[in-house]
Protein backbone atom coordinates (compact mmCIF):
# COMPACT_ATOMS: atom_id res chain seq x y z
CA UNK A 1 0.00 0.00 0.00
CA UNK A 2 0.97 3.42 -0.90
CA UNK A 3 0.11 6.91 0.20
CA UNK A 4 1.45 10.30 0.19
CA UNK A 5 1.46 12.87 2.70
CA UNK A 6 1.18 16.28 1.40
CA UNK A 7 1.02 19.90 3.15
CA UNK A 8 -2.56 21.56 3.81
CA UNK A 9 -4.34 23.03 0.13
CA UNK A 10 -6.85 25.25 0.47
CA UNK A 11 -9.35 22.10 -1.72
CA UNK A 12 -8.36 19.97 1.48
CA UNK A 13 -11.07 22.70 4.00
CA UNK A 14 -14.04 19.75 3.24
CA UNK A 15 -12.49 17.53 4.60
CA UNK A 16 -10.89 19.13 7.23
CA UNK A 17 -14.30 20.53 8.11
CA UNK A 18 -15.94 16.85 8.34
CA UNK A 19 -12.44 15.61 10.51
CA UNK A 20 -12.33 18.65 12.71
CA UNK A 21 -16.86 18.48 13.67
CA UNK A 22 -16.70 15.21 13.95
CA UNK A 23 -18.12 14.56 17.47
CA UNK A 24 -17.21 10.95 17.70
CA UNK A 25 -13.64 12.15 17.22
CA UNK A 26 -13.56 14.74 19.82
CA UNK A 27 -13.03 12.63 22.84
CA UNK A 28 -9.57 11.58 21.54
CA UNK A 29 -9.03 14.80 20.71
CA UNK A 30 -8.71 18.19 22.56
CA UNK A 31 -11.57 20.05 20.53
CA UNK A 32 -15.07 20.26 22.42
CA UNK A 33 -16.40 22.41 20.13
CA UNK A 34 -16.91 22.33 16.22
CA UNK A 35 -14.97 24.95 14.07
CA UNK A 36 -16.14 27.00 11.03
CA UNK A 37 -15.44 26.94 7.76
CA UNK A 38 -13.79 30.49 8.22
CA UNK A 39 -11.42 29.64 11.30
CA UNK A 40 -10.20 26.19 9.08
CA UNK A 41 -9.67 28.05 6.02
CA UNK A 42 -8.11 30.87 7.83
CA UNK A 43 -5.89 28.37 9.78
CA UNK A 44 -4.87 26.50 6.29
CA UNK A 45 -4.35 30.34 4.87
CA UNK A 46 -2.00 30.84 7.93
CA UNK A 47 -0.29 27.89 8.54
CA UNK A 48 3.36 28.08 8.01
CA UNK A 49 3.88 24.63 7.67
CA UNK A 50 7.13 25.03 9.82
CA UNK A 51 6.93 22.40 12.71
CA UNK A 52 9.42 24.36 14.46
CA UNK A 53 7.38 27.74 13.94
CA UNK A 54 3.69 26.17 14.50
CA UNK A 55 5.07 23.34 16.47
CA UNK A 56 2.97 21.10 14.70
CA UNK A 57 2.19 19.41 11.59
CA UNK A 58 -0.55 18.53 9.64
CA UNK A 59 -0.57 16.37 6.47
CA UNK A 60 -2.89 14.80 4.39
CA UNK A 61 -2.64 11.24 3.83
CA UNK A 62 -3.23 10.87 -0.38
CA UNK A 63 -3.90 7.09 -1.71
CA UNK A 64 -2.51 6.11 -4.79
CA UNK A 65 -5.49 7.74 -7.00
CA UNK A 66 -4.87 10.99 -5.20
CA UNK A 67 -7.78 10.91 -3.00
CA UNK A 68 -7.35 12.51 0.36
CA UNK A 69 -8.39 9.76 2.68
CA UNK A 70 -7.19 10.90 5.68
CA UNK A 71 -4.89 13.23 8.25
CA UNK A 72 -1.66 12.71 9.52
CA UNK A 73 -0.68 14.91 12.49
CA UNK A 74 2.72 15.81 14.78
CA UNK A 75 1.75 17.67 17.49
CA UNK A 76 3.13 18.77 20.86
CA UNK A 77 6.83 18.91 18.90
CA UNK A 78 9.04 19.71 21.51
CA UNK A 79 12.64 20.17 19.46
CA UNK A 80 14.64 20.25 23.14
CA UNK A 81 13.69 16.57 23.94
CA UNK A 82 13.22 15.67 20.72
CA UNK A 83 9.50 14.23 20.34
CA UNK A 84 6.86 14.85 19.18
CA UNK A 85 3.02 13.15 19.23
CA UNK A 86 1.65 11.70 16.37
CA UNK A 87 -2.02 11.41 15.52
CA UNK A 88 -3.90 9.84 12.53
CA UNK A 89 -7.14 9.97 11.18
CA UNK A 90 -8.46 7.93 8.23
CA UNK A 91 -11.73 8.29 7.11
CA UNK A 92 -14.25 5.45 7.65
CA UNK A 93 -14.90 4.43 4.15
CA UNK A 94 -11.08 3.92 3.65
CA UNK A 95 -10.29 2.18 7.03
CA UNK A 96 -8.87 -1.30 6.91
CA UNK A 97 -7.13 -1.01 4.02
CA UNK A 98 -3.66 -0.45 5.15
CA UNK A 99 -3.39 3.72 4.94
CA UNK A 100 -3.25 4.31 8.40
CA UNK A 101 -0.17 1.73 8.41
CA UNK A 102 1.30 3.24 5.38
CA UNK A 103 0.69 6.75 6.59
CA UNK A 104 2.68 5.93 9.80
CA UNK A 105 5.11 4.36 8.23
CA UNK A 106 6.12 7.58 6.32
CA UNK A 107 5.50 9.35 9.14
CA UNK A 108 8.15 7.59 11.24
CA UNK A 109 10.72 7.65 8.29
CA UNK A 110 10.03 11.39 7.77
CA UNK A 111 10.04 12.42 11.94
CA UNK A 112 13.97 10.11 12.15
CA UNK A 113 15.31 10.79 9.13
CA UNK A 114 14.49 14.47 7.99
CA UNK A 115 13.28 15.54 11.73
CA UNK A 116 16.01 13.71 13.55
CA UNK A 117 13.33 13.32 16.51
CA UNK A 118 14.70 10.71 18.90
CA UNK A 119 10.82 9.35 19.25
CA UNK A 120 7.51 9.36 18.94
CA UNK A 121 4.61 8.94 21.06
CA UNK A 122 0.69 8.30 20.25
CA UNK A 123 -2.18 8.30 23.30
CA UNK A 124 -4.56 5.72 22.74
CA UNK A 125 -7.78 4.49 23.92
CA UNK A 126 -7.71 1.57 25.52
CA UNK A 127 -10.90 0.29 24.01
CA UNK A 128 -9.28 0.93 20.23
CA UNK A 129 -7.83 -2.33 19.80
CA UNK A 130 -7.26 -1.29 16.04
CA UNK A 131 -5.18 1.79 16.94
CA UNK A 132 -3.18 -0.45 19.54
CA UNK A 133 -2.81 -3.31 17.24
CA UNK A 134 -1.64 -0.28 14.28
CA UNK A 135 0.80 1.09 16.70
CA UNK A 136 2.12 -2.10 18.11
CA UNK A 137 2.70 -3.63 14.54
CA UNK A 138 4.97 -0.41 13.62
CA UNK A 139 7.22 -1.21 17.11
CA UNK A 140 5.53 1.13 19.50
CA UNK A 141 5.34 -0.01 22.87
CA UNK A 142 2.62 0.53 25.75
CA UNK A 143 5.01 2.05 28.10
CA UNK A 144 2.03 4.20 30.40
CA UNK A 145 -1.71 3.51 31.37
CA UNK A 146 -3.00 6.93 32.18
CA UNK A 147 -5.89 6.30 34.26
CA UNK A 148 -9.37 8.39 33.22
CA UNK A 149 -7.44 9.99 30.51
CA UNK A 150 -10.07 10.70 27.75
CA UNK A 151 -13.76 12.48 28.31
CA UNK A 152 -15.47 10.43 26.10
CA UNK A 153 -19.28 11.93 26.21
CA UNK A 154 -20.17 11.66 29.93
CA UNK A 155 -17.60 8.99 30.83
CA UNK A 156 -13.58 8.55 30.85
CA UNK A 157 -11.78 6.27 29.15
CA UNK A 158 -8.07 5.02 30.28
CA UNK A 159 -5.26 5.40 27.70
CA UNK A 160 -2.15 4.16 26.86
CA UNK A 161 0.74 6.09 25.85
CA UNK A 162 2.36 4.10 22.96
CA UNK A 163 6.14 4.88 22.33
CA UNK A 164 8.51 4.11 19.41
CA UNK A 165 12.61 5.28 20.20
CA UNK A 166 13.39 6.10 16.37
Amino acid sequence: MQVKLRALEPEDLDLLYCIENNVQLWGVGVTNVPYSRYVLHDYIANSSDDIYADRQLRLIVENEEGLAVGIADLVDFDPRHSRAELGIVIQPAYRGMGYGRAAVSQLLHYASSVLNLHQLYAIVDVENSISMRLFETLGFQPNAKLKDWLCVGRSFHDAVMMQKIL
